[in-house]
């Protein structure tokens, strides 16, 4: 499972390159560079360093006592992606993509967000190293994160409204992905999971696998044992993957990865493409899709802007087809009621993505005895969420 994806980008049938000829010449650019840098000693000298002092590196795996004695079932641990530099995981794959860009010679990165903390996270990176940086957002999501929209303004950054479609993530990867192929000579597009063309889901993989290292280290550390279930959100799935690549092998571990489920899959308000959706080519690579029967790409929803993606990784759809990881789907209720709940229990207030994560800790927490472990991965903090969910909830500042 480990050494996968082949030397095409496939992990089974799904990956893959499916872009305009002009990239296919930036891609083999940009798997070049990745597998020469990832082994160079002063690249990763560099990286490590900035890993430990910039981003605030190892994040801490910590012991949610309270919320696991409210749910009378396993003790629950919490990988704080939270704390890392800019409030998510994103940070991770982001300073590693564009401190490859510069040693590439690019003068010029690009990003697309949905939640906004991976345009943040760009930006940030960017301004971290000196290069000239725009993000692509859809208007539907720069009104939900206007925030982060003035975060990333703040760190230099152009932000570009694309108004088209559903005016969501889906749209703004289009878009970046226009801006790329008239400008790939000195531009190197961050994407900011692994999805997209070969070698991005490896890549992004690779950057974020630090999470993983880290939590496996560290519970052996508390427990002197690894844990029984590892728990993570999915949109496009970076801090998923990032948390279970390192566990893959060990098979008695059981690990979940949780979409949107929205307003219910039956009301098809939702972003969970294993529960409603099929095999298909979107945005550079083949993966499960939400579409419908003339392959048209259908709209997604979800009270959680970075969950609210028409497909998924590919390397999720081939650990689902192996039965290495289980996939399932929490509602806009569910995740609105764990984010609640681990705020008032810990005073941790998580991103609504995480909050998906911990819904599905929730639901199985009456079935698991207190001698389980159980790791969510709190993939980001949930300031960016406050004024939405303030929103839901009909308060006004």
């Amino acid at each position: 499972m480990k050494s996968l994806p082949d030397k095409k980008g496939y992990f089974g049938i799904y990956g893959g390159k499916f872009v305009p000829e002009t990239l296919m010449p930036a891609l083999s650019e940009l798997e070049d560079a990745f597998l020469y840098y990832k082994k160079d000693r002063d690249f990763l000298n560099e990286l490590n360093q900035l890993r430990k002092t910039y981003i605030g590196r190892p994040t801490p795996l910590y012991f949610a006592k309270r919320f696991s004695e409210h749910l009378k079932g396993p003790k629950i641990y919490l990988k704080r992606e939270d704390l890392a530099h800019t409030g998510a995981h994103k940070i991770n794959n982001a300073v590693g993509q564009v401190l490859l860009a510069k040693k590439m010679g690019k003068k010029r990165v690009i990003a697309e967000t949905g939640a906004g903390q991976h345009g943040v996270a760009t930006a940030t990176a960017a301004a971290l190293v000196g290069l000239e940086c725009e993000i692509y957002m859809g208007s539907v999501d720069m009104k939900r994160q206007a925030l982060n929209v003035f975060r990333m303004k703040l760190l230099g950054s152009k932000v570009t409204e694309v108004p088209t479609g559903s005016r969501t993530l889906k749209d703004a990867i289009n878009e970046a992905l226009r801006d790329w192929t008239t400008n790939v000579r000195n531009t190197h597009y961050v994407l900011g999971t692994v999805f997209g063309p070969h070698p991005f889901p490896i890549m992004v993989r690779e950057f974020q696998s630090v999470i993983g290292k880290e939590a496996r280290k560290q519970i052996l550390d508390a427990e002197n044992r690894l844990p029984d279930y590892i728990i993570a959100c999915v949109g496009g799935g970076s801090n998923a993957m990032g948390i279970f690549h390192e566990f893959l092998e060990k098979e008695d571990i059981t690990m979940i990865g949780v979409e949107a489920g929205g307003m219910g899959i039956e009301t098809g308000k939702h972003a969970a493409r294993f529960a409603g959706g099929s095999l298909g080519v979107f945005q550079g690579c083949k993966s499960y899709l939400l579409q419908d029967d003339n392959g048209n790409v259908l709209e997604t929803h979800s009270v959680s802007a970075g969950l609210d993606y028409a497909s998924i990784g590919p390397e999720h759809s081939y650990l689902r087809d192996l039965k290495r990881i289980i996939y399932t789907y929490a509602t806009d209720d569910e995740a609105l009621n764990a984010f609640e709940l681990l705020s008032e229990t810990e005073g941790i207030i998580p991103a609504l993505e995480s909050a998906h994560a911990l819904a599905e800790a929730i639901k199985r927490a009456p079935d698991l005895s207190h001698e389980k472990i159980v790791i969510v991965n709190l993939s980001g903090r949930g300031d960016k969420d406050v004024q939405h969910v303030a929103q839901i909830k009909g308060i006004a500042f």
